[in-house]
């Protein structure tokens, strides 16, 4: 299976498609420094092109013989507190369903922010795909039940041509893992602690966490312990036993592998990190939408106890 990474970013996504057996022939994003790193880690075709513009991406991505196109289209805009107004990014949702249509590929992953499920772009890319013939499966999933020690939740549009809606949920179902991933049943004590600090948005949340829980979201700031931090009931230990997560820990939590290349300055790094399809997310869905095409073409079945040899086998 050949697929297209759109808003590619560093290349999280497009590197757990990869693990998953997805062919990943090309990446394409407007952000430059962002594709100075995809170009360091993945050695096929990288494009920086405003995918704002349908016509020009569409010409673009018709070169390529494709059976998928993935993205995670920017979706920042909206607030977290009183309304939710959408700013002028969150139409890339849009333009995303729309080279979609003109493309009609077998398949599509889009991945975006949970809220972004209830966002009007997110309706009106809904009704472009559906009016596509493409079967929706629509989830949101928690990171840290797909191989991944982080707490954090993303929404997933799944579609595939011609598909009742709902198709792929019974084998993301099974797939999902009983319990949360913590940090040190990833890392073990590669970190060398057990407690860290992570900045709170408000002094109302706790900032010190265990290595053995999933850490909390990894945002794309990564700020030091204030002077004036007050500490929080629920810190389990006093914060001036602890220090922050430095930002290559932080990139191994999103599950970039330790010799992911990187560049830029430390601000650019942690948004880069802080943006990025964590890769154990991305491999978990290619994983699944693997299964499905397996399933279709050599009939296996997802309860398969030799699943895993005999999807390698048809990789």
């Amino acid at each position: 299976m050949k697929a297209i990474d759109l808003f590619c970013g560093v290349g999280g996504l497009s590197l757990g498609l990869k693990l998953s057996g997805i062919d990943v022939i090309a990446g394409m994003d407007n952000w430059g420094q962002a594709l100075s790193v995809y170009q360091l880690n993945h050695f096929h075709d990288v494009l920086d092109i405003d995918l704002s513009d349908v016509d020009t991406t569409f010409n673009a991505v018709a070169n390529y013989e494709i059976d998928l196109i993935a993205g995670g289209p920017p979706c920042q805009d909206f607030s977290h507190a009183g309304k939710r107004v959408e700013g002028k990014r969150a139409n890339l949702t849009l333009a995303y369903a729309e080279i979609v249509a003109k493309i009609l590929p077998k398949w599509f992953i889009m991945e975006n922010v949970d809220r972004s499920q209830n966002s009007d772009a997110y309706s009106e890319a809904r009704i472009v795909f559906c009016n596509a013939n493409y079967g929706l499966t629509e989830i949101v999933l928690d990171a840290s039940y797909c191989g991944v020690p982080q707490k954090r939740k993303r929404f997933f549009c799944i579609g595939k041509r011609n598909e009742s809606d709902g198709f792929l949920l019974e084998i993301i179902k099974s797939k999902l893992s009983k319990s949360p991933m913590t940090i040190r049943q990833y890392l073990g004590n590669d970190l060398g602690l057990s407690h860290y600090y992570r900045h709170p948005r408000n002094y109302c949340r706790r900032a010190v966490f265990s290595i053995d829980e999933p850490s909390p979201t990894i945002r794309g700031v990564n700020r030091p312990i204030p002077k004036g931090y007050p500490g929080h009931a629920n810190d389990e230990v006093p914060v001036d036993s602890v220090r922050p997560l430095t930002t290559l820990e932080r990139a191994r939590l999103q599950t970039f592998p330790e010799n992911y290349a990187w560049n830029g300055n430390k601000t650019e790094m942690e948004q880069f990190i802080g943006n990025a399809v964590p890769v154990n997310l991305a491999r978990f869905v290619g994983e699944c939408v693997m299964i499905y095409e397996a399933n279709e073409v050599i009939g296996i079945n997802s309860n398969d106890i030799n699943l895993e040899q005999r999807i390698k086998q048809y990789i």
